[in-house]
């Protein structure tokens, strides 16, 4: 057990540790609790992380240095996750998981105190002729029925059982673990049902939204027009979400910001300019959202990452 002082900083490096370089983030919290179990089914990792608020990054550098390459899956039992990769932002929350891959760039957002499973596959494992995985990264999979929820269940019921299992066992239900994301993975990219064609649109609602992040004219109406429907689609589009649309964009500018911020390289820019420059008009309105959002002023966020250079990017 750390003193509350000590431990954002052990946790900073004991993550970058365990996951193979990430820097983390604490919403500007200065008190922070987390603890940590990894087990390990033949190459497949499984890890039960329970944790405040948090963040973590992974930059384009250190997705190039980094020695093993994993997908890696967040399936909450409890909060919400919303996982950042390629221009797509994909929320999960309990019964649901996502994926991402560790060899590019990512930004996991933990906006809540979170129980999470974490599953890491070697990538290669993953390979499948004829499927391409960078369009299925951040992307929520499933978990509420078909494949997917076998392989969720799968995933679950191994770490649980994991400590009971012979190395022998364990290695089987590892294999298991990735043919059943396989499959999942597989049935994602061809399957044309109603379920997956509106995850595609909803797709292309964020990429439409991470081209057109830093301009001010962005907005729902915008969003309708140069994708052919009504507003009324896009919203439909969101209810499964967690939050409305304009919610989306809100957040998705917020964690910009948060950032630019926290990014050594930018202290010569002021506040208002990083706002401005993700498309924010007004700087009093800035300044009220990013308070609701982190806990604290952006000037006081800012001082609290330079203090604690561990927790900046």
């Amino acid at each position: 057990m750390f003193p509350s002082r000590e431990r954002p900083l052990v946790w900073a490096d004991w993550i970058s540790c365990h996951f193979g370089g990430l820097d983390s983030d604490l919403y500007g919290d200065s008190g922070f609790d987390g603890r940590v179990l990894s087990n390990r089914a033949g190459e497949v990792v499984l890890t039960k992380l329970e944790a405040n608020r948090h963040r973590v990054m992974r930059s384009s550098k250190m997705a190039r240095t980094a020695e093993n390459c994993y997908l890696k899956i967040v399936a909450p039992w409890q909060g919400s996750a919303a996982v950042e990769q390629h221009g797509r932002q994909a929320w999960v929350r309990p019964g649901g998981w996502a994926i991402y891959d560790t060899t590019g760039s990512y930004e996991v957002a933990n906006p809540e105190q979170v129980e999470h499973l974490i599953v890491m596959l070697p990538k290669a494992h993953l390979l499948e002729r004829g499927l391409r995985l960078e369009p299925l990264m951040a992307r929520h999979v499933g978990g509420s029925k078909g494949i997917s929820r076998v392989a969720l269940e799968a995933m679950r019921s191994t770490w649980q059982e994991l400590p009971a299992m012979g190395e022998q066992a364990a290695r089987g239900a590892g294999e298991a673990i990735v043919d059943l994301v396989r499959l999942s993975l597989l049935e994602l990219a061809g399957r044309s049902t109603g379920t997956t064609q509106m995850e595609a649109f909803r797709d292309r609602i964020r990429s439409y939204i991470g081209h057109h992040l830093r301009d001010p004219a962005l907005s729902i109406e915008r969003i309708a027009v140069a994708l052919n429907c009504s507003k009324r689609h896009l919203h439909n589009a969101f209810t499964e979400e967690e939050g409305t649309l304009a919610l989306y964009i809100l957040r998705r500018r917020l964690q910009a910001c948060m950032r630019d911020l926290s990014n050594p390289e930018l202290t010569a820019r002021t506040i208002t300019e990083i706002a401005l420059s993700w498309g924010f008009n007004q700087s009093a309105h800035f300044s009220r959202v990013f308070r609701e959002h982190t806990g604290l002023s952006p000037s006081d966020y800012r001082r609290l990452q330079r203090r604690n250079p561990a927790q900046a990017h």
